[in-house]
């Protein structure tokens, strides 16, 4: 099932998220909505907060962007990938920027500094356990995912004459007066379905 996705404003974003205690029915069947809802989509990465959900879990799924990854030295596991009660154990010295974005946050796309590399611990969806270390791409993902089990959003890491400069759209996003092409929930509207249009609010 495709669930909703929770726009900035809302507060479950910015609440800290409780650890998974042990596998369940209702787990396994709201990794699979999550799967079909960032699939659906079309991103990249989606955490159990955009889903208005507290659980500490998270899905990173690159293949929308596979072929822009060929040539280039990066191992890919297999997608979707599925992180439950995530640790970030290291960060690399070395950073890089790159632009990022957010289903949560249509429409806006901003560089943001993060290490090239990390360590994670983690569980898959199968509760085995993982100590692996990422870089580059995947590594950015990941860690753009695990800032939002800490209510941490892409956009508090840009300057804050970068964040005046969005104040407009950002304010656009949380009054609900955006276009998506996908169900969103606003807070005080509910959800909104796709193809929300500026010009009729």
């Amino acid at each position: 099932m495709v669930l909703p996705i929770y726009l900035l404003g809302t507060e479950i974003l910015r609440t800290n998220t409780e650890e998974i205690r042990a596998d369940s029915e209702p787990l396994q069947v709201l990794i699979d909505d999550m799967i079909a809802t960032i699939q659906g989509a079309g991103g990249i990465g989606l955490a159990a907060p955009q889903v208005g959900l507290t659980e500490r879990l998270f899905i990173v799924d690159l293949l929308p962007m596979k072929e822009n990854l060929i040539g280039q030295d990066i191992e890919i596991p297999d997608q979707p990938m599925v992180f439950i009660n995530p640790t970030i154990v290291e960060e690399s010295d070395e950073d890089s920027e790159m632009e990022e974005g957010c289903l949560s946050i249509p429409d806006v796309h901003e560089e943001v500094l993060r290490p090239e590399a990390i360590r994670i611990r983690y569980l898959d969806r199968n509760f085995q356990a993982h100590n692996r270390r990422f870089y580059g791409m995947l590594a950015r993902v990941i860690q753009h995912e695990f800032d939002h089990l800490e209510g941490i959003l892409f956009i508090d890491l840009i300057s804050p004459f970068k964040r005046r400069l969005l104040k407009r759209k950002l304010k656009e996003i949380i009054d609900g007066e955006i276009e998506a092409d996908y169900p969103v929930f606003v807070s005080g509207k509910g959800v909104l379905h796709a193809e929300i249009s500026r010009k009729t609010q």
